[in-house]
């Protein structure tokens, strides 16, 4: 290779960036920028218009109200949002140990067969369409029951859950130094305790993002709880009983004749998207804030 040229002074003298170079480093930003945009816009666009439509109607009535009978203005969508809390803390708490257990044996001890099969079915129910989930979660809770439940809309919202989790922990974990494992098995450290104690927390804030994800994900579904929660107009607080949702809610008054219910359908769908973006943000920043490991 030609040496490089040498300035007075004896030190090497710098090349000036070829013009080429340099409209192709501009085009490419302009690119990156423009997908941000692409990807921006509409987020905006649609919670903008949801402000526009729904801002309107949320009153403190809305929020502390149960509905009103069929043609009467007025009430709320109190017991959805209880609902919906009630039903989303169930999947949560089947959804999230399984995810994160299946993800950790991927990870740590999943490089054979059985652990190909759990990552392709993971992958398979990730595309499985949402109203199939409803309707297995009919099959072996509701029948079982002999009738609608909380209980029901959160397994099945729990079995949507799953794959994501899974493969996000998976994904999580390898990007842990494999040199942080080798410290610890110099140590004498067992390796379920160096997985749970030093893998898993180094790669905490990833594996919440990923349960963040399927949270938010699963929020807002409704085909699912059509065949499980199946939705109440009073108040319903027990696992074992037919429940309200708000994604039932809105999905009931949507399809109304009734102007008035249009207006809160709108006031409900501000609603469900606040609430869940106020869970991701609250989650995020106390894993940032926390002894959770690194943001």
């Amino acid at each position: 290779m030609p040496e490089l040229a040498r300035s007075v002074s004896g030190k090497p003298a710098v090349q000036a960036i070829s013009w080429r170079r340099r409209i192709t480093d501009r085009v490419m930003t302009g690119v990156a920028v423009l997908t941000v945009v692409i990807v921006l816009v509409p987020l905006f666009a649609i919670f903008g218009y949801l402000l526009y439509r729904g801002l309107g109607s949320i009153d403190w009535a809305f929020l502390t109200q149960t509905p009103k009978p069929v043609g009467e203005v007025g009430g709320g969508m109190a017991n959805a949002i209880a609902g919906s809390a009630l039903i989303l803390g169930i999947a949560s708490i089947f959804g999230v140990p399984f995810g994160i257990g299946a993800g950790i044996y991927l990870a740590e001890f999943g490089r054979n067969r059985l652990g190909r099969v759990v990552r392709f079915t993971a992958d398979v129910l990730n595309g499985v369409p949402s109203i199939v989930i409803g309707i297995v979660a009919f099959e072996i809770v509701v029948i079982y029951q002999k009738h609608f439940s909380a209980l029901a809309g959160g397994v099945a919202l729990a079995i949507m859950m799953v794959p994501t989790i899974c493969r996000t922990t998976e994904e999580m974990l390898l990007l842990v130094p494999q040199a942080l494992r080798e410290a610890a098995y110099g140590l004498g450290i067992p390796r379920w305790r160096t997985t749970l104690s030093i893998t898993l927390r180094t790669a905490t804030s990833g594996i919440i993002t990923g349960v963040m994800l399927a949270f938010a994900r699963v929020a807002g579904e409704t085909a699912p709880l059509l065949f499980t929660a199946f939705g109440n107009t009073f108040w319903s607080l027990r696992y074992d009983q037919p429940t309200a949702a708000l994604p039932l809610q809105i999905y009931v008054y949507a399809n109304s004749p009734y102007e008035d219910w249009h207006r809160q359908a709108w006031a409900g769908s501000l609603v469900l998207i606040i609430l869940i973006v106020t869970a991701v943000a609250a989650v995020r920043y106390a894993v940032r804030r926390g002894s959770f490991g690194t943001a």
